[in-house]
Parts: C-alpha cells; sequence; structure tokens
C-alpha cells in the first residue's frame, strides 16, 4: 500500500516506487485534473476548457500517465465524430478526496494570513 512506502527515508529514496506515483498526482496540472475530474465525467475538450491553460499535448500526458496508475478512466464511443469520456476510478476518488482536503486547507491558511495586519 501507498501509505507503507510513504513513511520517512522510503518517499525520499529516489529508487521509492511511490515516487512516480506522487509525482504525477502532485504536479501542476495532475493536481487540477483531479480536482475537475472529481465530481464528473468529462470530454477531452471539455477538460481542457475547465482546466484553463493546460497545453494539449500536457492533458494528453497528464490523462496517460493517470490512465496508467489506475486513477482515471477512458471510455472511447464509436461514433462520428469520436467521442471520448475521462472519469476517475476509485483509487482517483480517493486521490482527489486527499487532494481536496489539501485545498482546503490551502484556503483557510490564505484567509488567516490575509487576516493578519501588516506589520511593516
Amino acid at each position: 500500500m501507498l501509505a507503507g512506502m510513504l513513511d520517512g527515508k522510503k518517499t525520499i529514496d529516489p529508487s521509492c516506487p511511490s515516487r512516480e506515483l506522487l509525482s504525477h498526482i502532485t504536479s501542476r496540472w495532475g493536481v487540477l485534473t483531479l480536482i475537475a475530474l472529481k465530481n464528473k465525467t468529462l470530454r477531452f475538450s471539455e477538460l481542457r476548457q475547465k482546466l484553463n491553460g493546460v497545453s494539449e499535448r500536457m492533458l494528453i500526458k497528464v490523462l496517460k500517465d493517470f490512465e496508467k496508475d489506475g486513477l482515471v478512466l477512458r471510455e472511447s464511443y464509436p461514433v462520428v465524430p469520436p467521442h471520448t469520456e475521462y472519469s476517475l476510478t476509485t483509487s482517483g476518488l480517493e486521490a482527489a478526496g486527499l487532494i481536496t482536503l489539501l485545498t482546503d486547507w490551502i484556503g483557510n491558511y490564505q484567509m488567516k494570513e490575509n487576516a493578519k495586519p501588516n506589520k511593516s
């Protein structure tokens, strides 16, 4: 289990197998992709529009990595024009839930910091 790999020195060790998955999840577009797919299934163009600023090439890479990691499910429909949808797997939903906890903490932290009077 990932939790066992993330204790202390193991995660810091470059040979730790969790490092690649950790890198995928915590990348700029990885975090945002998990958040965007957390509550809905999206087509590629919808996801790209929602992420606002991600290149087509980068989004393809993130989705392929997440599909390989078992976090994203890619569903293709044989229609014209081609129709492909992306959604989170159970593991992807778990990861998105943890990312949401972190982003909630960040929002609360920023509100507290912004509420402090300037010391200058």
